[in-house]
């Protein structure tokens, strides 16, 4: 895949986590106006479909018949199991808890990058990643109360494992399928699933198709499923996986944020804290020392 450059990796990367931060506290509201299975689904189908706007037309690339277990894989891992599993798992245990297990998924990405795609690991980058998730886990440690269901924390690490193997996976398939028609097949895909399951699970009269509800639907399903998975994809392809999945630590962090404007969630020392182990975390994992750098040259 086609290199970036400097500025556009930068910008991307801030469009990711900025959109993908903001999808928690959005998600938080929108669940109010439906039942989770159907939302999830409803969502996925819609961020497909508006990327089908963009894939038609490189429909000559598509090679359905030769790549579609690569799409099918994809949507099992990425959009069924990641997203079906964080659904459900949700309502087993407190929020800080679940999502500080979901992103130890850039630590499972760097040692899946390292085993299947030969990605270094070195001392330093060992270090960062542990320093990432130390920050997440000291953002979230406010969601640590309640009754901790062991079914919920298996949720979390199925959502975070499955997280972790489907960019593997994409990064090391991505010379082979179009990166717009697998975002878009693997949304359609799991979109279907989601759905499928939901109608059987839950009702759809309990959506209220409300204006705020709506608009908050069409902001997620375009920025956050559809580019923000498109994007996702794109930086992995493009450079080392476990460098961009580094970047995702800073998605709780975000979400904390936007979560303490729009619903009057506090701020607290934690997030400080955590945020400065998360900026060395980058720092550390995106840093490659003398010796290192000496050693790719050579």
């Amino acid at each position: 895949m086609k290199q970036l450059t400097r500025t556009n990796t930068a910008l991307m990367l801030a469009f990711l986590v900025l959109v993908w931060g903001v999808n928690w506290p959005l998600s938080k509201m929108a669940l109010s106006y439906a039942p989770p299975l159907l939302f999830a689904g409803i969502r996925t189908i819609l961020g497909g479909l508006i990327l089908l706007i963009f894939a038609i037309p490189r429909f000559k690339k598509l090679r359905f018949k030769e790549t579609w277990p690569i799409y099918l894989i994809s949507a099992c891992l990425n959009i069924i199991l990641f997203y079906g599993l964080q659904t459900v798992g949700l309502g087993y245990a407190p929020a800080g808890l679940f999502s500080a297990i979901v992103f130890i998924e850039p630590i499972l990405l760097g040692i899946f990058s390292w085993i299947w795609l030969g990605e270094a690991m070195y001392g330093l980058k060992i270090i960062g990643l542990i320093l990432g998730f130390s920050g997440v886990a000291i953002i979230s440690a406010s969601g640590f109360t309640g009754d901790i269901s062991v079914f919920g924390i298996m949720l979390a690490l199925g959502s975070a494992v499955s997280w972790g193997l489907g960019t593997v996976y994409v990064k090391k398939t991505s010379d082979r399928v179009d990166s717009i028609w697998l975002v878009t097949t693997q949304l359609m895909m799991g979109g279907i699933f989601l759905l499928t399951v939901g109608s059987g699970l839950e009702s759809w009269s309990n959506i209220q198709w409300e204006m705020p509800f709506i608009l908050n639907l069409l902001f997620i399903s375009t920025f956050v499923i559809a580019f923000g998975w498109l994007v996702f994809f794109v930086l992995v392809g493009s450079g080392e996986a476990s460098k961009v999945g580094s970047f995702t630590f800073l998605i709780p962090l975000i979400a904390i944020i936007f979560s303490s404007f729009l619903l009057k969630e506090h701020i607290t020392i934690n997030l400080l804290v955590g945020l400065v182990f998360i900026v060395i975390s980058i720092l550390f994992v995106n840093m490659k020392v003398k010796s290192q750098a000496r050693a790719s040259l050579g």
